[in-house]
């Protein structure tokens, strides 16, 4: 997956998942890995990393 087209599913899923987005990517990409599906849950992975990046610093 490109890097356009995982800035748009993070923003889709941060957006329909707010703070949850990054819980989601990480489910998604552990059932891909279960599933064999290496390419995929990589992608998932990036999905991750971008959701965290739009998230920005926790809070402390």
């Amino acid at each position: 997956m490109d890097a356009l087209k995982t800035a748009q599913y993070a923003r889709a899923l941060y957006s329909a998942h707010g703070d949850q987005a990054e819980a989601e990517a990480a489910k998604k990409m552990r059932e891909c890995e279960a599933a064999g599906n290496t390419q995929e849950a990589h992608d998932w992975q990036a999905v991750r990393r971008t959701i965290r990046q739009i998230r920005g610093p926790n809070q402390g």
